[in-house]
């Protein structure tokens, strides 16, 4: 189990993962999902979403730039929906078509932003 006490989600850095690569046991899921306040997991399990709400579209449109900087840092692009007023991300990993703590440490970053 990640020790997420010992270094912050926000602290880590994505590594690269390939098709075949194991997905996280729903235990681990559920100990990362408490170390990333506000996401939840979507019906089937194999992602985490979040919505986030703003005054206008214009602090959206500001927020989904930031979050694509955080995801191009890290090399792991979510899926974002945004309008007036939210926005919508999903994270999974799309290589093994389930979550990996890449997307855990991603969720913690995006909640940094503010």
């Amino acid at each position: 189990m990640t020790d997420t006490n010992a270094c912050a989600l926000d602290q880590k850095q994505c590594v690269p993962c390939h098709e075949g690569a194991a997905a996280l046991p729903a235990e681990e899921v559920q100990h990362l999902l408490s170390h990333t306040e506000g996401w939840g997991l979507t019906a089937d399990s194999k992602a985490i979403h979040r919505r986030f709400t703003f005054k206008n579209f214009k602090q959206a449109l500001v927020f989904v730039n930031k979050v694509g900087e955080v995801a191009e840092a890290e090399g792991h692009h979510p899926d974002i929906l945004f309008g007036w007023g939210y926005v919508e991300i999903i994270l999974t990993t799309h290589a093994i078509d389930n979550l990996h703590e890449n997307d855990f440490i991603v969720a913690s970053k995006i909640n940094a932003i503010g």
